[in-house]
């Protein structure tokens, strides 16, 4: 979304003469960042990892979960550069270089450790070496790039390259898919209002009803969102629970 400025402008107004309220929308560069704000209570509303939703569960309600082809999940996506046809498995990347997309990410970062632990081995010493892009997109252009010779990144990033630029997806490989996940939500914090958290999700559940939302969704390459439950949730604690973490 970083590159879209045009999508977060028409996002802005829609959600604006919905709420019949100003909307200032906050950008930040990693998930710790966007973390932090909502610790201090400097946002009402935001579109988190799943991962960080449940680091947040105690200052934070679940609002929306976006519907991606139908559905409330997502996977993480292990991917090769295109002309490397020597792997076929996370097992066969031992000791290379691996690109890691953020450490708050689950697709990008949870979920490709919980993997190599459940193998038997210690991520911290798998690969060779590890880097973050801080991006999910800079993680398939490392990989593509053969700065990295593998990487976890969300699939539906990967898949929304596909359709917008598919000349950079196209020079990497899917080597495997994960379970499913329940899809990055949206959030609200504790603070906000009863009343604005019900105008809020409405407002989200009924995007897919106007002619307006629609056309957002689409450019979001989304169908629309459900109010969804904290179980969808429930493999990532798992994981998070293998480290320690929950």
């Amino acid at each position: 979304l970083h590159d879209q400025h045009s999508l977060l402008d028409e996002w802005r107004a829609f959600m604006a003469a919905s709420l019949k309220r100003p909307v200032e929308f906050v950008q930040r560069d990693s998930y710790r960042e966007t973390m932090d704000l909502l610790r201090l209570e400097k946002l009402d509303f935001a579109w988190v990892c799943d991962y960080p939703y449940l680091h947040l569960k105690q200052e934070v309600r679940l609002l929306a979960v976006p519907l991606y082809q139908g559905r409330p999940v997502y996977r993480s996506y292990l991917i090769v550069r295109k002309d490397n046809s020597k792997v076929g498995s996370m097992k066969d990347l031992s000791g290379s270089v691996f690109a890691y997309a953020d450490p708050y990410s689950n697709t990008g970062y949870l979920a490709p450790r919980y993997e190599i632990r459940q193998s038997g081995h210690d991520p911290r010493s798998f690969f060779r070496k590890t880097f973050f892009t801080w991006s999910h997109r800079k993680v398939v252009e490392a990989v593509a790039s053969g700065l990295a010779q593998g990487g976890a990144v969300d699939s539906y990033i990967w898949e929304t390259l596909a359709i917008v630029e598919p000349a950079l997806p196209a020079r990497t490989r899917v080597v495997s898919r994960s379970p499913e996940y329940g899809f990055p939500p949206f959030v609200s914090h504790r603070s906000v209002s009863s009343s604005d958290f019900q105008t809020m999700q409405q407002h989200l559940l009924g995007m897919a009803q106007t002619p307006a939302g629609q056309r957002l969704l689409g450019r979001l390459y989304l169908d629309g969102f459900t109010a969804g439950t904290p179980a969808l949730y429930d493999g990532v604690a798992q994981m998070m629970r293998a480290f320690g973490e929950a």
